[in-house]
């Protein structure tokens, strides 16, 4: 067998695994970014828990449509990258888009979030969204909320009985 078959062979199992095995991939296209600038992303992307595959475009392609990954496989153009991660994908999204914007050449497509695709839109959407344990920490305020108020009401009732005895064992009666 020759060795660019065996190349695009593992590179199309290392797609439809990754796909496969993380909760969120996006594709990415970029033009005219230097490798320096993509290693820097790698970092950024690495630091979130995410990495990146980089693959031809037709190997891609197919590997994604195996993986039932149609929508995700229409978005892939020219130079690409698929990023794929387990962690907050709101994260994930938010240095996409960021490096997005720094760098003209660089354009997030679309991903694949829990299963359900994502467009363009749906992705710079993801990363305007807080990160999970912001989300997590407001609905957990948002649940103790009433709580509060109940125990404040009752500690309330206890001040004005301690305010009232208080001022009657003053005036000596």
């Amino acid at each position: 067998m020759k060795v660019g078959t065996l190349y695009r062979q593992r590179m199309a199992t290392s797609v439809k695994e990754g796909v496969a095995k993380k909760s969120s991939t996006f594709v990415v296209s970029y033009r005219g970014i230097s490798s320096a600038k993509m290693n820097t992303l790698r970092k950024d992307l690495k630091r979130k828990k995410a990495e990146v595959l980089v693959s031809k475009t037709s190997v891609a392609r197919i590997a994604l449509k195996e993986a039932k990954c149609e929508d995700l496989a229409g978005t892939i153009e020219g130079q690409m990258a698929l990023i794929l991660s387990n962690a907050d994908a709101s994260e994930v999204s938010k240095v996409l888009v960021n490096f997005s914007k720094a760098y003209e050449g660089f354009v997030v497509r679309g991903g694949v979030l829990d299963g359900a695709f994502l467009t363009e839109a749906e992705v710079k959407t993801l990363s305007d969204l807080p990160s999970r344990e912001v989300l997590l920490a407001k609905l957990l305020g948002t649940m103790a909320a009433p709580i509060s108020r109940f125990a404040g009401a009752l500690n309330g009732k206890t001040r004005d009985l301690i305010s009232i005895l208080k001022q009657k064992s003053e005036k000596g009666g």
